[in-house]
């Protein structure tokens, strides 16, 4: 990466309400940068820079709303009328579909520029698309909302979607340096989004803080008490130690015990806990559930297009084929023993820090990571915000996470704000 430096999606905001920026000359930033480096990133799969110009000059002569023409970037596995939506797949190679995803409604309704259509991998699922971590390209970005978090880390665009079934918001965030922000399940809209497992799939953000990642959400939830604002109550974290702790390495088990000591000497209260028993057979619970329902999902695909299919897709959905329904319903029974105990494991903390991800990006692009710190916190439904904690022995980034209750992100993303400004100081 360069010593570029681009605006804040708030500052940017604020500029062009102001009228000391337009959206066309951010959108035009935002393209010069495109041209300058996605032949190293790979960050885009479709890019038409006179629509998007034209999308901010309709914002310059009459936009309003909070992201007052600010250029997003939208992951090919949500649907647009106005650009090529092929999921990832060549399958859907040129398809256009006949409306937008709610949440690209909702973000233009708001304001927004869709930018063009970021990489994913197909179907949102393992196998990678063509995108490189900007940090160094031979590396990935993560997975699956790989060409959101490359964009976004590189400068391409202030914002962007994501989405997670399993750790695909939170792990591309880490791996690229930025915030990653999986909000509470069902926050965000998911119409239109193609699915993978509906039971999990949830819509959110990337951005380069917690205060953007938080304003982009409550502008499309139409939820402002998200927005952490100037005064930063100080939180109570816990310190938690997984059953998946072992599998970090040590770079990042001094990353989050550094954090805990930064919030510490912050003010914070921190605590800490182990593994908590009923979290011993999540991820056994996480496999079940989401080959189960992806083999439904993508019942169309896995019928009539099985040669156009991966084969690390065609492996799982085979392998979800065969699961039976008493099968699903006793790893929902896992799952729901789990929900129901995560209040006591938080006690009285605003949040429990976690890994974001096993270590930093892995050497060369044929896989995306492991999402093994991500699947239990999705399955439960829980928000989870991802936030920059130093770099590991590879010069590459590594990310702290921390988790909140279900349906309070608000509390959650002021928690996060706090600990960014304490690794900040």
């Amino acid at each position: 990466m360069t010593g570029f430096t681009p605006l804040s999606a708030r500052n940017a905001a604020a500029r062009i309400a102001a009228g000391s920026l337009s959206s066309e000359e951010l959108t035009r930033i935002c393209l010069d940068r495109i041209a300058e480096r996605e032949a190293v990133v790979g960050a885009w799969i479709h890019l038409d820079p006179e629509r998007a110009l034209a999308e901010a000059r309709r914002r310059d002569r009459a936009g309003s709303g909070p992201l007052r023409g600010l250029p997003i970037g939208v992951k090919d596995v949500m649907d647009t009328h106005d650009m090529p939506t092929a999921y990832g797949s060549p399958i859907y190679a040129g398809h256009r579909p006949a409306a937008d995803a709610a949440c690209v409604a909702l973000a233009r309704a708001a304001g927004a520029v869709a930018l063009g259509k970021t990489v994913t991998t197909e179907f949102a699922n393992a196998h990678p698309g063509k995108t490189a971590n900007p940090h160094n390209r031979a590396h990935t970005p993560g997975g699956s909302s790989s060409g959101s978090a490359a964009a976004v880390a590189d400068g391409m665009v202030p914002l962007a979607f994501g989405t997670q079934t399993a750790g695909s918001v939170i792990r591309p965030a880490a791996f690229c340096g930025i915030v990653g922000y999986k909000p509470s399940f069902g926050l965000i809209p998911r119409t239109g989004v193609k699915p993978l497992a509906d039971s999990l799939d949830t819509v959110g953000v990337l951005a380069r803080d917690v205060a953007d990642a938080a304003f982009f959400a409550a502008a499309l939830s139409n939820r402002p008490e998200l927005e952490p604002g100037a005064a930063m109550p100080t939180p109570r974290i816990k310190l938690y130690r997984a059953p998946e702790w072992p599998q970090a390495d040590a770079a990042t088990h001094a990353a989050i015990e550094a954090a805990a000591e930064r919030l510490r000497r912050a003010g914070a209260e921190v605590t800490e806990e182990g593994a908590a028993p009923e979290h011993q057979d999540l991820g056994a619970a996480h496999k079940v559930i989401m080959e189960y329902d992806s083999a439904g999902c993508l019942a169309f695909e896995r019928l009539t297009h099985w040669d156009q299919i991966s084969a690390i897709l065609r492996e799982r959905l085979a392998s979800g084929a065969a699961i039976s329904g008493a099968e699903y319903d006793e790893a929902w029974r896992i799952v729901e023993r789990a929900r129901l105990a995560l209040p006591r494991l938080l006690g009285e903390a605003d949040a429990l820090l976690v890994p974001a991800a096993p270590g930093e990006a892995p050497r060369g692009l044929a896989s995306t990571g492991d999402a093994v710190f991500n699947r239990c916190w999705t399955m439960l439904h829980a928000p989870c915000v991802t936030i920059p904690a130093g770099r590991g022995p590879n010069g590459l980034p590594l990310g702290a996470q921390l988790v909140g209750r279900v349906g309070d992100d608000a509390r959650l993303l002021r928690a996060a704000a706090f600990l960014e400004r304490a690794l900040a100081d």
